[in-house]
């Protein structure tokens, strides 16, 4: 019985020449890498790596339901497909806003939104955050209804005050990950504002293996098989 590719199913590689492509996005080359290391054009590549992060999309989204518990931080974070000369502000129109929860020592999660004000932000908390959970948030004036809404334990660390932690009281790991999604598109020198919902969602899916100690490529080869399924 012939093997059907995973990867694309229209593809005219072979299984075991697509499972190089998706070792090659595993050790998280770019595609200039990667086309260097398999003597084919970058484009190509290009097109594979974009299927890839479109199932990751796909699974990452349907994971969203699950709520999370015990001790939780969240914080937003300001992205850019681009430098803009002069424009340094947190609060610029051109930035994407991005809200992020981390449930510590297991996983993250990120959605884009459209402002930080407590109308968006804490519905988000409400809807993917346990009630008996312990919060953990910067100072920032949206966070001021958390304890009005149910969670009773809600501690709050004051950047402005150079105050990073008190004992398990910090929200290091959540800025861990903004750090390390930046350092990501940096590398590709940023992407455009329509790609960057699937590299979000990337760098998502990679810092929660990490951070569960799974198989990236046994992980994303389950992923793939999933996807190829509904095309």
């Amino acid at each position: 019985m012939k093997t059907k590719n995973p990867l694309r199913k229209w593809s005219h590689f072979s299984l075991n020449f697509s499972k190089k492509i998706v070792g090659c996005f595993v050790q998280d080359f770019t595609a200039t890498q990667a086309s260097k290391i398999l003597l084919i054009e970058r484009n190509t590549i290009n097109n594979r790596y974009n299927y890839i992060r479109e199932a990751i999309y796909w699974h990452q989204m349907l994971e969203k339901n699950e709520v999370f518990e015990w001790t939780v931080e969240a914080d937003e974070s300001y992205f850019w497909p681009k430098r803009i000369r002069g424009k340094r502000w947190r609060w610029a129109w051109w930035k994407i806003k991005v809200f992020g929860l981390l449930k510590r020592e297991w996983k993250v999660y990120t959605e884009i939104i459209d402002n930080v004000s407590a109308k968006t932000l804490i519905p988000i908390i409400r809807w993917k955050v346990d009630e008996k959970s312990i919060m953990n948030t910067d100072w920032w004036h949206s966070y001021d209804w958390l304890v009005d809404v149910w969670y009773e334990k809600h501690y709050r660390v004051h950047h402005w005050a150079n105050e990073f932690a008190r004992w398990k009281k910090h929200i290091n790991w959540i800025e861990s990950f903004r750090s390390y999604t930046k350092r990501r598109l940096n590398k590709f020198n940023w992407v455009t504002a329509e790609k960057f919902p699937l590299h979000l969602k990337e760098s998502e899916f990679r810092f929660n293996c990490w951070r569960e100690k799974k198989d990236m490529y046994t992980s994303l080869i389950i992923i793939l098989k999933k996807f190829a399924k509904l095309l």
